[in-house]
């Protein structure tokens, strides 16, 4: 840990922004391996800041790690040593995947070999200014001047940005001077214009139906007007991480699929739904409806504990009565076995381990690194299927996987054990999968294109990559939209039980609530009218 602190901030990287680098085990990996790598094309022992930070900068970005040796011996080379030239060479490798750089090619598009200079930049510089003058001495410094930048880029595309923009402050004083009082006062802004024909652009209700901007929220939800990635193209997605196999996975989800659009609603089903979740089932099956796709109905029923028979009518009724027919209903507990069998697969390729912390041990921002982390594979063979035979009490082993999630936290749990029968499988299983294991698990089963979830679990994004990557099976890509939250109002299930229970309200459906039984009961109509009083079309 000491080593590595020390390498990332021998490359110009802060401290605390190489401690940040360490939480993230990917990148911190291939981090190292860059650094070694261009030490050796080098020859030596140490690597400047220059090249450093284009190396962190690369390594941040890249979604290809069998390009990592090309790109790092571009770099080192000063071949790639502008973040304009990284970019274009990012962009080249994620456009060409898996195939070998077309080295003629790549120099063309990433401006290797290009050598801009000083006089090229002035002359170009004074060629635009010339261009606007009339318009410069009209405005003097409330001019925008980006647009000068904007056109001398276009014409010297690699040259580097901060010497342009250095010649055209120098330039521009020279034909103004220094600047005045006036030219020190902020420029007033113009009123909007209302364009015709476009007097509706602001949110309005017209003929029952929410438009914002002139768009219904179904022409909105078009994968093309959110900028979506396409079915079959996940990698082109930021953040994305590509393997080896993975375009081969692709080519075979678009077999299975046929390029359709498929989505999920995927509610855990121990209390009844919230307005809350409204949103969650328009954005799901509203985006399938609105680019010809379908649309699961999952319910992620991985604790018996909480789970009830009225709860999982209750949900789909819910669906129903919003104007949706879900393409198939299907339960988490439909792949218990086989994601068993992936659990198994994961400690036979050194991902996953079992685990003898406690509960109260794990919680908090820092809780202890597991001292069974590294115990070997056979034993966390043996004893995971004794968990699975129930010779443990509960709380006594977890399976955990090796890996550490974009919030720091490290080696998220995978399997605990729970003797509690199962709404649907009975007394078959005591081991049970967690959110963490089985989302993205289940939507890759189910050939998912886009998995729509929200904000709060966007650090949870890099584990659902990983975990599909580590057993090398079809990875969806996770996408996150903001969750409706209300005020003066509980919408929280677990404060509605407890409200329930102590007899404060009736039942979910108690008019005072927000649920969607409560709001029905309110006399909200169906569907159309049902979702535009909601604000949610």
């Amino acid at each position: 840990m000491a080593d590595s602190l020390t390498l990332f901030t021998s490359i110009g990287l802060s401290e605390q922004k190489a401690k940040e680098t360490l939480k993230n085990e990917s990148l911190s990996s291939m981090l190292k391996e860059a650094i070694n790598l261009a030490q050796r094309v080098l020859g030596a022992k140490s690597v400047d800041k220059a090249i450093g930070t284009l190396l962190y900068s690369m390594t941040s970005r890249l979604k290809y790690p069998q390009h990592l040796a090309f790109l790092t011996e571009q770099i080192a080379l000063c071949r790639i040593f502008t973040e304009l030239q990284l970019s274009a060479a990012l962009d080249f490798v994620k456009n060409h995947p898996q195939e070998p750089i077309n080295k003629q090619e790549f120099e063309k598009a990433c401006g290797v070999g290009v050598v801009i200079t000083p006089e090229q930049i002035e002359d170009s510089v004074e060629m635009v200014i010339k261009k606007h003058k009339d318009q410069l001495m009209k405005e003097r410094y409330h001019y925008n001047m980006g647009l000068l930048m904007g056109e001398v880029r276009a014409a010297l595309k690699w040259a580097d940005g901060k010497i342009i923009k250095n010649e055209v402050d120098m330039q521009v004083l020279q034909l103004l001077g220094p600047k005045t009082e006036a030219d020190l006062e902020k420029k007033p802004k113009a009123p909007k214009q209302k364009s015709p024909g476009n007097e509706n652009k602001e949110a309005v209700a017209e003929n029952g139906e929410i438009k914002v901007e002139g768009r219904s929220l179904m022409e909105q939800l078009r994968g093309e007007a959110l900028k979506f990635h396409k079915t079959g193209e996940n990698y082109k997605t930021e953040g994305y991480v590509v393997t080896p196999n993975t375009m081969k996975l692709l080519k075979e989800h678009l077999d299975i699929t046929g390029g359709q659009v498929r989505a999920r609603f995927p509610p855990e089903p121990n209390g009844i739904l919230h307005i809350g979740h409204a949103k969650a089932i328009n954005f799901n099956f509203g985006f399938a409806k609105a680019n010809n796709g379908i649309c699961f109905l999952r319910y992620d029923d991985t604790n018996p504990e909480k789970e009830e028979e009225k709860y999982f009518s209750a949900i789909r009724d819910m669906v129903e009565w919003l104007g949706y027919k879900p393409y198939k209903v299907t339960h988490a507990s439909d792949h218990f076995q086989k994601l068993y069998e992936w659990a198994v697969d994961l400690i036979r390729r050194g991902h996953a381990y079992v685990c003898h912390q406690r509960g109260e041990e794990l919680k908090g921002h820092n809780p202890p690194p597991s001292p069974w982390r590294d115990r070997p594979i056979e034993e966390s063979l043996l004893l995971f299927e004794r968990m699975k035979k129930g010779l443990f009490a509960e709380g006594e082993a977890t399976l955990r996987m090796k890996m550490v999630m974009e919030d720091g936290k490290m080696d998220p749990v995978a399997y605990r054990i729970k003797y509690t029968p199962h709404h649907c499988t009975g007394d078959t299983w005591c081991i049970y999968p967690t959110y963490d294991y089985t989302h993205c698990l289940c939507d890759s089963i189910e050939q998912i294109t886009h998995s729509l979830c929200t904000k709060e679990f966007q650090a949870r994004r890099s584990s659902y990559y990983w975990l599909c990557n580590a057993l090398d099976v079809y990875c969806p890509v996770q996408w996150e939209y903001g969750r409706l939250n209300l005020t003066y109002t509980v919408v929280s299930k677990r404060k509605i039980i407890k409200l329930v229970e102590s007899g404060a309200v009736r039942d979910w459906d108690d008019p005072r609530l927000f649920t969607l039984t409560a709001l029905r009961r309110r006399g909200f109509p169906q569907r159309p009218s049902t979702i535009s009083v909601l604000g949610l079309e």
